[in-house]
Formats: structure tokens, C-alpha cells, sequence
């Protein structure tokens, strides 16, 4: 391994993809050890910052950054893991509401508040990953301190599906944030898209697409990171 290395290098995450894929890959290709500062789910999308070398020491400094997400909600239905990727585990009818009713409720949710951690997580209660427990059949209820900064660009569409800007603070859990939402709105929710664009000051745009990388020689990577 090459440790001379100490950057970092923005990946856009594909769908599918887990962030452990995502840092094996660049681990193998670029011969040197490698983390990341902020688990996506395989079903999100977005912006992965990618620590390299000596970096990695970095990483949890860049973990408690910020962190900004587009978020689409579906409402009438609840999943296990609080995604589009789970089981269907509850129903119920959406009542109408306004634009007014969804900035009320998101009021609510702003600035330092509790917001339950998702059961099917890597949060660990007495040694051992909640996932591993629910699994089991043993949903832990477990909630958690995080800090909402701010709401933007909230829309509904035909279908009643809520979409929204949001940045937070580390340690949030969208999928918690649909859930909660869904419930002030009187029914259930699960997210139904979650794309990350900001996290640490480095915005999507500026990163590499996964696909991309595969294309590119180890030197080609290089001149893509920035060096710390």
C-alpha cells in the first residue's frame, strides 16, 4: 500500500452501490488505503468524499460536517427500513394537506431536535448493529440528538409524493426525517429517492461518477484529487 498519498478524491455514488464498493474499488486501483466520511445507502445517490493515504486520519472531522440531501417522500405506506428498498409493514390513507401544512410541520423538525433511528441501521445499541437485531425480529427503538439547519425547495407532486432540500447536521437519517414528516402529516411515509449533493464544503457536481473512474488509469485518478 502507498501511504505517500493524502487527498481526497469526490465520487458521485451510483444507486446500487454500496459505500464499502465504492472504497474497495478506489482502494484497489489506486493501491493505497482508503476510507470514506459518511455512509450512503445502496439506494441513494450522490456525493461520497473519498479519503486517501494519510487522509483517512481525516475522517472523522469530515464525518461531523454538514451535510445536504434532495429527498423525496411517498406517503401512504411505511417499510420496514424506512426506504423504497424494504417490505411494506403499514398503510394508511393520506389525508389532504396543504403547502402550509408541510412548512408547519418541517418548522417543527428544525434546529436541534430527537429523531428516531432507523431499526434497519448500523447504529449500534449494547455492542451489536440495530440492522443485525431487526433481522432477528428485535426492533430496537432508539432515538438520537441532530441539528436541522434548513429547509429549501419543498414541492408536492399530483401524487402526493413531498420532495425537499434539506441540510443537516451529522448523525441525521433522512429516511428518519420522511418518517417523521409522514407521521406530523397524520399518515405514514418512507423515502422513495435520497440523492446527498454537499457534505464537508464539496458540492456533487465537482465529483467523479463511479463509472467514470473505471475508465480512468491510476494517474488519471490522481490528477483528480485534491491533495491535503
Amino acid at each position: 500500500m502507498n501511504d505517500a498519498i493524502c487527498g481526497i478524491l469526490l465520487i458521485d455514488k451510483s444507486k446500487g452501490w454500496t459505500s464499502h464498493d465504492v472504497v474497495s474499488y478506489i482502494r484497489g486501483a489506486m493501491k493505497t488505503k482508503t476510507g470514506h466520511s459518511g455512509t450512503l445507502d445502496p439506494m441513494a445517490s450522490g456525493l461520497l468524499i473519498i479519503l486517501l493515504g494519510r487522509a483517512t486520519k481525516l475522517q472523522e472531522k469530515y464525518q461531523k460536517t454538514p451535510k445536504t440531501y434532495l429527498v423525496e417522500t411517498t406517503l401512504g405506506t411505511e417499510t420496514d427500513t424506512w426506504d423504497a428498498e424494504g417490505s411494506i409493514v403499514r398503510t394508511a390513507p393520506v389525508k389532504d394537506f396543504t403547502m402550509e401544512d408541510i412548512v408547519g410541520a418541517l418548522g417543527q423538525m428544525s434546529g436541534v431536535i430527537k429523531h428516531p433511528v432507523p431499526f434497519y441501521s448500523a447504529k449500534k445499541v449494547g455492542g451489536v448493529a440495530m440492522y443485525k437485531s431487526a433481522r432477528r425480529g428485535n426492533n430496537i427503538f432508539k432515538e438520537s440528538i441532530v441539528e436541522i439547519f434548513k429547509w429549501e425547495y419543498i414541492s408536492i407532486s399530483e401524487d402526493k409524493k413531498i420532495n425537499f432540500k434539506v441540510t443537516c447536521g451529522s448523525g441525521t437519517y433522512a429516511r428518519s426525517l420522511a418518517y417523521m414528516l409522514a407521521q406530523k402529516l397524520g399518515t405514514v411515509g418512507h423515502i422513495s429517492s435520497l440523492r446527498r449533493i454537499e457534505a464537508g464544503g464539496f458540492n456533487v457536481k465537482d465529483a467523479l461518477n463511479i463509472e467514470e473512474v473505471k475508465k480512468m488509469t491510476r494517474e488519471d485518478i490522481l490528477k483528480c484529487v485534491k491533495t491535503l
